[in-house]
């Protein structure tokens, strides 16, 4: 995604849809590619693809190098959009969110067999485990809204939030209870650790343990689409929850990197495609829109030096045929009100938003990973910033492993690189990460984990309540019970 202007997503305009094929690619598992009567049969299950074709025209309009839209037809709190058949090896038949408790009934978590689930759903379920067993398990009461609570206070309010934390009340803030506000805030995700208890703190305390089991379910669920074990000997899996990107080879993490993803109102959607290709040099091919809306604009503004500045050329057209124009022969304004077809470019160089280099997957989204000249923006926490592309932190690694070495191009122009194999890349959203006492919570930034519960939930939201836990709590306490045995 471009590192230039902001645009909004466009409306859903679909180009031909990537038919769905894959050609000449095995997983470990399979001797040869898939059958074309399978491939039609995944073809019927391809999640959204009916909605999305039947309410959406096929049209070959230019895009540029911009993200468009994800149709509300695919609901993206937990599914994938499978641009590729044999990426969805997940998407079967009557896999009902709804039915995520089931699913971690009947998987035995000692068994080492072929086509088990991703080992991120392994170590989320035992997450959900240990969470029930710990936090899950504390009196769901209510603390009555008031003052900020810290070291030294005392009241009525302060029972209340020692109680709700497993203590006996009549003892004040003191240093137990510190600790035990600590260790909440920070596998609660609440910032800053600080041991106090104030607004957002007695907010979660009073969301209750069930909320937050609901939340790990989420992900566990999400995590039940990534591939299954020995399916690929390797895949990228880019988390826009976390911001980064882990390289799998066999199933095992070898590397990971930061990432910049798609900003709340851009989001970079749950999908799973294939990366096929790359190229080195790259031009940025400025999206109609922006030709007519910012291009046009600037150049009256500016004049004609405003390509020159920002090394921009400009062709005939979108056509493979195009060719070079003088832009002083270009009616501009005809390219702002929208009446020309001229295509404009970056070219490659440290001013590209592409940066060196772009991993192409073919895709009806305009996603793709890609570099960047902003390697600031690595070293921020927040980095939900794009319009829905990923860019990578360190693009020299990332091509080592997928290519073995990084590709030298002939000349300073752009070309395309091939890669040996094309590598699946499953682009989800984990807002609850597995530790080593059970999870930490995330921020839900693109406000998923709100979208999913009642896909998974049927809309009830239960929270803590005087007395007991909350009724779904004690259903996934049960899965957790049977799970142990």
């Amino acid at each position: 995604m471009s590192d230039g202007a902001t645009v909004a997503p466009a409306t859903f305009r679909p180009a031909q849809p990537y038919a769905l094929q894959v050609v000449g690619l095995k997983s470990r598992n399979r001797s040869a590619p898939v059958p074309a009567r399978n491939m039609h049969k995944n073809v019927r299950i391809f999640l959204g693809a009916a909605a999305l074709l039947a309410t959406s025209p096929v049209s070959a309009l230019p895009k540029g190098d911009e993200p468009i839209a994800v149709p509300r037809s695919i609901r993206q709190g937990i599914d994938f959009v499978y641009v590729d058949p044999q990426m969805s090896s997940v998407a079967k038949r009557r896999q009902k969110p709804q039915n995520w408790l089931q699913r971690m009934l009947s998987f035995d978590q000692g068994a080492s067999r072929r086509n088990a689930p991703n080992p991120l759903f392994v170590e989320l379920a035992r997450g959900l485990r240990q969470y029930q067993a710990t936090w899950g398990q504390l009196p769901q009461t209510k603390i009555a809204a008031g003052p900020v609570l810290k070291r030294g206070s005392t009241g009525k309010r302060v029972d209340q939030l020692r109680t709700r934390l497993g203590l006996s009340p009549g003892g004040g803030y003191d240093e137990q209870l510190f600790q035990i506000v600590t260790s909440y805030q920070s596998v609660h995700g609440l910032g800053p650790v600080d041991g106090v208890a104030g607004k957002a703190t007695i907010a979660s305390l009073n969301r209750g343990a069930d909320h937050y089991a609901r939340r790990i379910a989420i992900n566990v669920e999400r995590a039940y689409r990534l591939p299954k074990t020995r399916t690929f000997d390797r895949y990228v899996v880019v988390d826009s929850g976390a911001a980064v990107a882990r390289l799998f080879d066999r199933d095992r993490v070898v590397d990971e990197m930061r990432v910049v993803v798609g900003a709340p109102k851009t989001k970079t959607p749950m999908m799973a495609v294939l990366m096929r290709s790359a190229k080195v040099n790259p031009y940025w091919n400025v999206p109609p829109e922006l030709i007519q809306s910012l291009t046009a604009k600037r150049v009256k503004e500016q004049g004609l030096s405003y390509l020159r500045d920002f090394h921009y050329e400009v062709l005939s057209d979108w056509t493979a045929n195009s060719t070079i124009v003088d832009p002083k022969t270009v009616d501009w304004k005809k390219v702002a009100a929208g009446k020309s077809g001229i295509l404009v470019r970056q070219l490659p160089g440290p001013w590209n938003s592409m940066g060196n280099m772009k991993f192409e997957m073919p895709n009806d989204y305009g996603i793709y990973l890609h570099d960047t000249p902003h390697k600031e923006l690595f070293a921020e926490n927040e980095r939900w910033l794009s319009n829905g592309c990923v860019r990578l932190e360190d693009y020299r690694r990332f091509a080592t492993w997928v290519f073995g070495d990084v590709p030298q191009p002939a000349s300073s122009r752009e070309q395309r690189f091939e890669l040996p194999k094309p590598v699946p890349v499953y682009m989800t959203y984990l807002t609850v990460a597995p530790s080593a006492n059970g999870v930490i919570f995330r921020r839900d930034p693109y406000g998923l984990d709100t979208l999913a519960m009642p896909q998974m939930f049927g809309g009830a939201s239960n929270i803590a309540s005087t007395g007991s836990a909350v009724q779904g709590t004690r259903i996934v306490s049960t899965a957790s019970a049977a799970m142990a045995g």
